[in-house]
């Protein structure tokens, strides 16, 4: 078997695997990578939500990414769930030393259920040293107002949602970030948007979805970034992995099965035969 890309998953830990880097996982192996991991947070999470959360220490979290990065070369990485701002300080310095490769950034920053996954520090991080030291954020529309700075989403955005993702991702391309795929899949349309910043303007994509009837759909976006920082390892460019990812999140999605009371995981493994 041909050597496979290695794709570091820095995120958070979801005991029901829907989310985080157990999801990372399955999607990585999915999309024919490997995946290597450091836990930023433990969680204690179900499919009906998040009851917890508990930071791993920062020292643990730099010597982990350190350790790694001296014993292997990643070719992408996808980074969720920070957990703390000092967690987020340490991922920063992370990327300005190491200077990965095709860094994807899943800002999370609350759960689908309200729980607050991230504190306002580790937000700040966010803007003003992570923004400008990866390849592409991932936010949905939510995630993309808070990082702007904005408390909450304009009023009929549903309506005038092209025209608001422009104004977000000129934003954000403006804080030093040269690419956004902003998720849509909370939205009626089920579109994403990607603008990619190249020689002084943006070229803008707007991914075509259709809205799907599911209660599988725990961990979408840790599962999309996956897979686009997957495409990316495998020498494709933007717009090309935020397709396929995008693709593998709709086919995940179909193929699920029940997990749980509540909103259960999608079929990540669906690729290999389930």
């Amino acid at each position: 078997m041909a050597e496979r890309p290695i794709v570091l998953s820095i995120a958070g830990y979801d005991p029901s695997s829907g989310a985080g880097i157990t999801a990372d996982i399955k999607t990585a192996a999915a999309c024919d990578c490997y995946a290597m991991t450091c836990a930023t947070a433990l969680t204690v999470q179900t499919t009906q939500g998040v009851f917890g959360v508990e930071p791993v220490r920062p020292e643990v979290v730099r010597e982990t990414l350190n350790r790694l990065a001296d014993d292997v070369d990643f070719e992408a990485v996808r980074i969720g769930m920070l957990g703390s701002g000092a967690v987020a300080e340490v991922v920063a310095e992370f990327l300005q030393q190491r200077q990965p490769r095709n860094v994807v950034l899943d800002p999370v920053i609350r759960s689908s259920s309200g729980a607050e996954l991230i504190d306002q520090h580790g937000v700040a991080v966010m803007r003003r040293d992570l923004l400008a030291r990866v390849t592409v954020a991932t936010p949905n529309l939510t995630e993309a107002v808070a990082l702007v700075g904005s408390s909450e989403l304009p009023a009929g955005s549903e309506e005038v949602v092209l025209g608001l993702w422009r104004e977000l991702a000129g934003k954000l391309h403006g804080m030093g970030c040269p690419a956004i795929a902003i998720t849509g899949g909370d939205q009626q349309e089920a579109n994403d948007y990607l603008s990619i910043w190249r020689e002084g303007r943006a070229e803008e994509h707007v991914l075509a979805g259709s809205r799907m009837e599911s209660k599988a759909t725990h961990g979408t976006g840790c599962a999309f970034a996956t897979a686009l920082a997957c495409g990316l390892a495998k020498g494709q460019a933007i717009a090309e992995a935020a397709r396929g990812a995008k693709e593998f999140v709709r086919r995940a999605i179909a193929a699920a099965y029940p997990v749980g009371k509540g909103y259960g995981p999608m079929n990540h493994l669906y690729r290999l035969g389930d």
